[in-house]
């Protein structure tokens, strides 16, 4: 039987992409199948809702390098008749995508929001054009490789377990060597699943007043996070930390942004916020567009103010 087969190198994203592949698969009439390779515990996928589980306990694949997961996926996928291939679009996994799709001789679409069934074929939208416009797309090979953004489909707990398949791997060594790694520190958040995001930007004036930023994010039970510039030119917080086209994108209850004047490389990565809300001293500026509730005024009189009445 044809499947959908589901893999991210994060057992928490897999999960979601396996809740939207089952969704999928009724109305597509296929299978649904993981691989959990590498570290996976393939028995943390049995029940949420894979029918079959790949795995190889090739030592090619104890550390993670696109080039020689892409020659296991495609094995596993011929293995697993697979017509669909939902990868989460990590920055692993976009590369892992793209490779994968050029060893099946198979469309790739990177970066998905939805998937959609609708008159027989698969949409997808993915931000366009710099992340001005959306932009519905579809692929019309046999096989479809489509990595997809977190939060598109819901984790399940499935009733009945799935069934561990392994398998025997013929894989190359990578070319690329891991000499060393180091642990993120203080990037390490997760912004993209974060419920409440304080997003500052470029009118913030100097770095020690991030203290007040963090006071407002702590007060509200959030995470801060920030514009390009704040990481890569000033360097004041780490690139994991940036919000948009060049970062994360998140889908948080509320959104609260700082001195952020608004242009779409950063928008794009919060526009989906339930409630977005803005403090900006220019009345004139392209945040307004977007946002439920505003404060034209200068943050740092206004953000001391908030923080004082959340702690109240």
């Amino acid at each position: 039987m044809a499947t959908i087969l589901v893999f991210s190198e994060r057992d928490e994203l897999a999960w979601e992409l396996l809740g939207k592949a089952g969704e999928l698969g009724r109305e597509m009439g296929l299978g649904v199948a993981a691989a959990a390779l590498g570290a996976a515990d393939p028995q943390a996928y049995v029940t949420r809702g894979a029918a079959a589980v790949y795995t190889s306990r090739n030592d090619e694949l104890q550390t993670f390098e696109a080039s020689v997961y892409a020659q296991a996926l495609s094995q596993v996928a011929q293995q697993a008749e697979a017509a669909v291939i939902l990868i989460g679009s990590t920055r692993r996994g976009k590369e892992l995508a793209g490779r994968l799709a050029q060893k099946l001789n198979a469309g790739c679409i990177t970066d998905a929001d939805t998937l959609e069934l609708k008159d027989g074929q698969l949409l997808c939208t993915r931000n366009s054009l710099g992340g001005a416009t959306v932009a519905t797309q579809s692929i019309t090979t046999g096989i479809q490789v489509i990595s997809v953004n977190p939060g598109v489909g819901e984790p399940v707990n499935s009733g009945e377990a799935g069934q561990v398949i392994e398998v025997e791997l013929s894989l190359k060594p990578a070319r690329v060597k891991v000499v060393e790694k180091s642990d993120k520190g203080q990037g390490s958040v997760d912004i993209e699943g974060a419920e409440v995001l304080v997003c500052v930007g470029k009118g913030l004036a100097r770095q020690e007043d991030l203290k007040m930023i963090e006071e407002l994010a702590e007060a509200l039970g959030g995470l801060v996070a920030c514009s390009k510039p704040i990481a890569t030119d000033e360097k004041w917080l780490p690139e994991e930390r940036i919000v948009g086209l060049s970062g994360k994108i998140g889908k948080p209850t509320l959104a609260i942004c700082l001195g952020i004047s608004g242009q779409v490389q950063f928008t794009v990565g919060i526009r989906d916020a339930k409630t977005i809300v803005a403090v900006n001293n220019d009345q004139n500026a392209f945040i307004w567009q977007m946002t439920d509730y505003g404060i034209v005024g200068d943050l740092n009189e206004v953000v001391p103010r908030l923080t004082a009445a959340l702690k109240g």
